[in-house]
């Protein structure tokens, strides 16, 4: 699959580090930040590049060369104008024979494209957007999903953001049919985001692929200087699913919002204090932060899987103003005791997922990669100490119990001994 790399933007909010080469120039423990991106695509065999340059391009083209030092064939194409993020796509649309990667020059990743691709061939769509939770959803362009990934929903920095959303951004890495570009929109200026993609929201022809793997922009210095750091010390090669993961499954209700019995009423989510810091120091850590909570009121019909996702939608919007977010949220819907009113007969089943089984901490094993036996279940009740141990984790509890190999008295403090 060829990769087109955009690399003619300005960076004028990171100009503070670096004002005389451009963006994609900036060093990354002695390399420029697009010789990390290719290296990562060169190792996995994407080894034919586009690079759209302008600002200061003939440092892009003086240091890349052909790409050959690098193993890899790169061509280039100058902006003498800017053209806007993807203007520059119909000026070289006659050298896309089929999908293509399209990504940023400045940001730091590395992911399995393997994965990636194989996802966006299963759903064969127009576009798939990699997206991921993020520490700063608020100021980040969001998509909502269907069930089966297809994006339904576009939300731009500047759209009404009142409700609720999950934490899902579109983290600027996309592969994209070249059917895309039939029919160029007026102008020599193109809006990726706002005049490509955002029209496709809702048409069954968009995809998101969710993964928790290493994806970040280096906008302002703060960003940057947070990238150099999580390099060194190893968390952007850690994160590639390639390589086992380690996680922190956290039971729901008790353990992240305050328990109300069932909870149906949406209203009547709130987070326990010191949760989202906790949360936030799961991030920190290199462990997932991966929700998995019985939710029988599927079964009981006493709220439906859409209500459901509201409730999670708010869950993960309150951690995201707290900087906080989750990796995955897996849930059981069944429930084995019949015969109550309302009930959904199709839910009452003995089901291989409701705790004390091991079954979402088995399907999140298969969807992350993870090493059940180098992560922890944390909670606060006997069964997540269960669900823990069935599935071959460590546990901690919130109380006492004398079954976990960890209690305390809050999240919080379970973490800090976790993470000690």
């Amino acid at each position: 699959m060829k990769a087109v790399i955009a690399a003619g933007g300005r960076g004028t909010r990171i100009s503070s580090v670096a004002n005389d080469i451009p963006k994609p120039m900036i060093d990354i423990a002695g390399k420029p930040v697009l010789e990390r991106e290719i290296e990562c695509l060169a190792s996995q065999g994407i080894t034919d590049l586009i690079i759209t340059v302008g600002h200061l391009g003939s440092a892009i083209t003086g240091y890349f060369g052909d790409g050959s030092r690098l193993g890899v064939h790169i061509e280039y194409y100058n902006e003498s104008q800017p053209l806007g993020s993807a203007g520059a796509l119909y000026k070289i649309k006659d050298r896309l024979n089929g999908d293509f990667l399209l990504l940023n020059a400045d940001a730091l990743f590395d992911i399995d494209f393997t994965r990636f691709i194989a996802y966006h061939r299963e759903k064969g769509g127009l576009v798939t957007l990699f997206t991921h939770p993020n520490s700063h959803p608020y100021d980040s362009g969001l998509v909502v999903t269907d069930k089966n990934g297809s994006v339904v929903r576009w939300l731009a920095k500047e759209d009404d953001r009142s409700g609720y959303f999950e934490n899902r951004v579109n983290a600027g890495i996309h592969i994209i049919s070249p059917e895309l570009l039939k029919g160029q929109p007026s102008g020599e200026k193109v809006d990726l985001d706002r005049q490509l993609l955002k029209p496709l929201a809702g048409s069954g022809k968009m995809f998101a692929y969710d993964s928790p793997e290493y994806v970040k922009d280096m906008g302002t210095p703060e960003r940057y200087y947070a990238v150099c750091r999580d390099f060194r010390e190893g968390r952007v090669q850690a994160r590639n699913l390639k390589n086992k993961q380690r996680a922190i499954f956290l039971d729901r209700d008790g353990t992240i919002n305050k328990y109300v019995g069932f909870l149906t009423d949406i209203d009547d989510f709130e987070l326990i204090e010191g949760v989202s810091g906790a949360i936030r120091r799961i991030n920190d850590s290199g462990y997932l932060a991966i929700v998995v909570t019985n939710q029988p009121v599927i079964a009981r019909g006493e709220v439906s899987e859409s209500e459901l996702f509201e409730i999670h939608a708010k869950m993960q919007t309150l951690l995201g103003r707290d900087g906080a977010y989750l990796d995955g949220i897996y849930y059981c819907p069944h429930h084995p005791h019949k015969g109550y009113e309302g009930e959904r007969v199709e839910y009452k089943i003995d089901c291989d997922c409701r705790k004390p089984k091991a079954g979402m901490l088995f399907k999140a094993a298969e969807d992350f990669n993870i090493d059940l036996n180098s992560s922890w279940m944390v909670g606060d009740g006997e069964n997540d100490v269960l669900c823990g141990r069935n599935g071959g984790c460590r546990t901690a509890i919130i109380g006492k119990s004398g079954l976990a190999d960890v209690e305390g008295a809050s999240l919080a403090e379970c973490i800090d001994k976790i993470l000690s």
